[in-house]
C-alpha cells in the first residue's frame, strides 16, 4: 500500500475511533448515574425514617416539666432559656392560652442556656422540682428578669433575692443543683436541641411541627391548626 494510501486511511478511521470513545464514555457515565439513582434510592428512606425516630425522641420530653392534660389534644414543646428576654414575654401569653381553651394544650419545657451565665439559672430551675415548687420558681425568675439579668449577662448573685417570695428552700436549692440528676437532665435537654437544631429562644413545636417563621401570630395560628383538627 502506498504511503499515500495508508493517510487516506488513517484519516478516514481517526473519527470512527472518537466516536467510539464518546460512546464508550457516555455509556460508562449512563452506568454511574443509574448506580447514583439505586444507591439514593435504597438508602435515602432508611436516612429520612432515622431522622425523623431522631426528632421524635428529641421532642419526647419525658423528664422535663409539664403542665396541662397529658391526653391533650396539642402537644407543645418550648426550648427555653431563663434569661431571654422574648421567653419571658412569650410563657404568659402561653399560658393565657391553655385557659381559654381547658384541656387541650399540654405543655412541656426544655431548658437551653444561650446566654451568658444562664446554665446556673437553669440548674436552680431543675433543682426547684425536687421542692415541687418549678412553675413558680419560672414565674418569678421571668417576672423579675430585669433584676438578674444585665446586658444579656446573667448576675447569679442576684437570683435568690428576686425569686425569695417563692418560699424555696434555699440550702436544699443550693444542694440539688449539682446533683448527677440535675446535670442529666440538662445535658439531655441541650442533645436534644442539638438534634432539633434549636438556635434561639424561644423555639416551639406543637406537635412535632416547628414554627413556619417565629411570631406570635405563627404560634397562635399553628396551635388553632392543631386544635381544629
Amino acid at each position: 500500500m502506498s504511503k499515500k494510501n495508508k493517510a487516506t486511511q488513517s484519516k478516514s478511521e481517526s473519527p470512527n475511533s472518537q466516536i467510539r470513545l464518546i460512546a464508550a464514555f457516555v455509556g460508562v457515565l449512563a452506568l454511574v448515574v443509574v448506580a447514583a439513582m439505586f444507591l439514593y434510592k435504597s438508602e435515602a428512606p432508611g436516612s429520612l425514617q432515622d431522622e425523623a425516630a431522631a426528632r421524635q425522641a428529641a421532642l419526647a420530653s419525658e423528664h422535663s416539666p409539664s403542665m396541662g392534660n397529658p391526653d391533650a389534644k396539642v402537644k407543645l414543646v418550648e426550648f427555653l432559656d431563663p434569661a431571654c428576654e422574648t421567653c419571658a414575654l412569650f410563657f404568659p401569653m402561653v399560658k393565657q392560652w391553655m385557659g381559654q381553651v381547658p384541656g387541650q394544650i399540654h405543655l412541656s419545657v426544655r431548658h437551653v442556656a444561650f446566654h451568658t451565665g444562664s446554665d446556673y439559672a437553669v440548674r436552680i430551675l431543675e433543682a426547684s422540682r425536687n421542692q415541687d415548687k418549678y412553675w413558680q420558681t419560672l414565674e418569678a425568675m421571668l417576672a423579675s428578669q430585669n433584676r438578674w439579668v444585665q446586658n444579656h449577662v446573667v448576675q447569679p448573685e442576684k437570683i435568690a433575692p428576686a425569686i425569695s417570695g417563692v418560699g424555696l428552700n434555699m440550702e436544699q436549692l443550693m444542694a440539688d443543683m449539682n446533683t448527677e440528676e440535675v446535670t442529666q437532665r440538662i445535658a439531655k435537654d441541650k442533645q436534644d436541641s442539638i438534634v432539633l437544631k434549636v438556635s434561639k429562644t424561644p423555639d416551639y413545636y406543637v406537635n412535632g411541627r416547628p414554627l413556619p417563621s417565629f411570631g406570635q401570630q405563627q404560634l397562635a395560628n399553628l396551635i388553632r391548626e392543631e386544635l381544629s383538627k
